[in-house]
């Protein structure tokens, strides 16, 4: 059934609150309603239960009991679940979600679209974030070696082998003071070690603010073989541009590199590069498929949005991909639809003009 360009007659209905103008975003009261009234349209509640349905409302005229004729004017949207890349993303340069962020995607949620978390950060340092949006969402961390649900539940994990990282660190002996180990640990409390270090000496001239916030959860172990006694989620060595191309060529002849996964993070802005090494075949795209498979969507209905190379499997996966303004540049080379900067909104961008669930003014 098509609903496209079909005029329809909605009640104004005073305090209703399942999609009412006093939850929008000023631009959709100052655009389509007259701000005295409290108007809702019932038009999602009876079918964006069953399909993810994108739509615009475009006013034609008011009637005499309160009521306003609006246009539907596109019901074109089949995407399900949209994935999220965190920092350059979602984030802005402060590290902050932006209001417009937040409101886009609310509008998304409330519409039937599943909203799923994909970052590099580790599960618990990622929840903040999860939090910040205010409904239960699903969340890849470590760049795809676990997916757990900000409610704590556990869907899937894929460990580094222990003896794949002895093999790392011994092999990477000269860079040991650029290493972490990423453990899950069983309970998030403060003094739980998920993450260890043999210094922090390094780490500190381009992580000190990570080192900072992670403080609770580090332990600080030479060496590091000797914290190596159960299988880390992975291990992640961070250090300047120039320093870590050098790193990555030694790791590129490395015998056992059939074994791991290496992916890069890189912010040319902050001299910063983060090469995260993982089991075999982990990556975010790899856990999106896992998930997608797990919830019985198929890829044609998956739109995902990121900004660094260890974005790249996530959004090749995707029916629709979307990159950041600020993407690096290979990530732009791929023919993607390119969004604002992470500085601009651009999630929230991307969110209204392919789903058309959230105004702005």
């Amino acid at each position: 059934m098509s609903y496209v360009g079909q005029p329809l007659i909605l009640p104004a209905i005073a305090d209703r609150a399942n999609f009412s103008a006093e939850r929008q975003p000023d631009g959709f009261k100052k655009k389509f309603l007259p701000p005295e009234w409290k108007h809702d349209v019932p038009l999602r509640d009876s079918l964006a239960a069953e399909l993810a349905f994108a739509f615009e409302f475009r006013p034609i005229r008011t009637g005499p009991r309160r009521t306003l004729t609006v246009e539907l004017f596109m019901v074109t949207s089949s995407i399900r679940l949209l994935a999220l890349d965190i920092d350059g993303t979602l984030t802005d340069p402060s590290f902050q979600v932006s209001a417009r962020d937040l409101a886009a995607l609310h509008a998304a949620h409330e519409a039937g679209v599943e909203i799923i978390l994909a970052t590099g950060r580790r599960h618990d340092y990622a929840m903040p974030i999860a939090r910040e949006l205010g409904f239960p969402v699903c969340l890849i961390s470590s760049n795809g070696a676990l997916i757990r649900s900000s409610a704590g539940e556990t869907f899937f994990t894929d460990r580094l082998p222990a003896r794949t990282a002895i093999e790392l660190i011994q092999y990477m002996n000269e860079f040991r003071g650029h290493a972490v180990l990423t453990f899950d640990r069983a309970e998030n409390r403060p003094g739980n070690d998920s993450l260890v270090l043999e210094s922090a000496d390094e780490l500190n001239k381009t992580v000190s603010r990570w080192l900072e916030v992670n403080r609770p959860y580090i332990k600080f172990i030479s060496p590091l073989e000797d914290a190596l006694n159960e299988d880390p989620l992975q291990a992640m060595y961070c250090g300047r541009v120039a320093m870590m191309k050098g790193l990555q060529e030694r790791l590129s002849k490395a015998e056992f590199l059939d074994q791991i996964t290496v992916m890069k993070t890189q912010y040319d802005h902050r001299d910063l590069c983060i090469l995260d090494i993982l089991n075999r075949e982990c990556s975010k795209g790899h856990a999106l498929r896992r998930w997608a498979e797990h919830r019985g969507i198929p890829r044609e209905q998956i739109m995902a949005i990121g900004d660094n190379h260890n974005d790249l499997e996530m959004l090749e996966f995707a029916g629709l991909a979307v990159v950041m303004k600020n993407a690096s540049e290979e990530l732009k080379q791929n023919g993607w639809k390119v969004t604002g900067s992470n500085a601009e909104s651009g999630v929230a961008q991307a969110v209204e003009e392919v789903l058309g669930l959230a105004f702005s003014s």
